[in-house]
């Protein structure tokens, strides 16, 4: 079996990476891994990092050479040239979980984030249509927009959602694309939308995790602000964000990628309160001269202190309608039947997870 996996050294990809090798190290011929360059570290040399890191699963560590050996790293610069590196090897699985994670909602920065995923993702497509037996896009839950209610797992319908940010808007787009394209070509698609990704629940150290993102960053505002200035809260009381571990939602994808499932949410059964979690949030970094109110705070309505103005000009722009988004019921029965959703107190495991998180420094992974 030959694999091509992108986003192979992010916080997911890595942890599908793997993955792979964890439940189908036998079958496995060959992976490639398209990397990109960084601050003067070869793409090998990055991948060898993250191979050989302290977090890297006891498997990888007892397994280290032969894994080493089915690895083929490519330049990314590369990747829309697949017969440089493939010949006329084909491809069983290309799973496709880079992406460009930019929660802006500034007009300006459309053209950017739908270049760097639904351009990009049809990009790659076309050039490997012809090596190719299936394509599993990596994308987000969060893709439909903020309607609301009830969600299944096709959104493929879903037209009258109003998207939070261009980054969900961009990820549908492609998902509607590759659902169109896969049809045309006969090329099965799989779509796999992880919610937000938290630390890992079952594989150690647990609650790691290589990037902090979202709840992360709220985290590590208020840890590292010296003001005692008060802040509100803009949410609501039934606001909730849905939250599913890494290590999770990873083993998940690598059970999915050879069934017959055309799409598919990896999200918790429950979302975890807004207002609960940030208060545990809050407990945990040590900051307590805060309240929430359902008001729209912006330079409009004026900021009450110096501390409220910087954080709705800064993370607050990207968080807020996530904050007030309205709340969701998922149907976890399809996801429960490939892999059941681990046992575990919501609001525990998020003081854990910032708890570890603060424990480093919320320093991310440099891979």
């Amino acid at each position: 079996m030959n694999i091509i996996l992108t986003g192979a050294t992010g916080t997911l990809g890595s942890k599908i990476l793997f993955s792979l090798f964890e439940q189908k190290f036998p079958s496995i011929e060959k992976v490639f891994l398209p990397i990109r360059s960084k601050n003067s570290i070869t793409p090998e040399e990055r991948i060898l990092k993250m191979l050989r890191s302290e977090y890297a699963p006891n498997f990888i560590k007892s397994n280290l050479q032969q894994i080493i050996d089915k690895i083929q790293v490519i330049d990314a610069t590369l990747l829309l040239n697949p017969k440089s590196f493939l010949g006329d090897v084909k491809i069983n699985f290309f799973i496709h979980s880079a992406g460009f994670v930019n929660l802006s909602t500034d007009i300006e920065a459309k053209e950017d984030i739908f270049k760097e995923n639904f351009e990009f993702t049809k990009d790659i497509f076309k050039a490997y249509s012809a090596y190719i037996k299936k394509f599993i896009y990596i994308s987000t839950a969060f893709a439909a927009g903020d309607i609301g209610g009830f969600l299944d797992n096709d959104y493929s319908t879903k037209d009258k959602g109003k998207y939070r940010n261009h980054y969900e808007a961009s990820k549908h787009a492609s998902e509607k694309y590759l659902l169109q394209a896969g049809k045309a070509q006969n090329i099965p698609i799989q779509i796999l939308r992880p919610s937000v990704l938290g630390g890992n629940i079952k594989d150690q150290p647990h609650f790691f995790i290589s990037k902090y993102m979202v709840f992360y960053l709220f985290a590590k505002f208020f840890h590292n602000s010296n003001s005692g200035d008060l802040i509100r809260i803009s949410t609501t009381e039934t606001a909730g964000l849905n939250i599913i571990p890494t290590d999770y939602a990873a083993k998940v994808i690598v059970k999915a990628m050879d069934r017959e499932i055309k799409q598919l949410n990896i999200v918790h059964s429950k979302e975890t309160n807004l207002m609960a979690g940030m208060s545990k949030i809050f407990d945990v970094v040590g900051f307590d001269n805060f309240s929430f109110t359902n008001e729209k705070i912006n330079a409009m309505t004026g900021f009450k202190s110096d501390l409220e103005k910087f954080y709705y000009e800064t993370i607050g722009i990207h968080l807020n309608p996530y904050l007030t988004s309205k709340p969701n019921q998922w149907d976890t029965s399809l996801l429960e039947s490939i892999m059941p959703i681990p046992s575990y107190d919501l609001e525990e495991y998020l003081i854990q997870t910032v708890s570890f998180a603060k424990s480093k420094k919320f320093r991310s992974q440099q891979w």
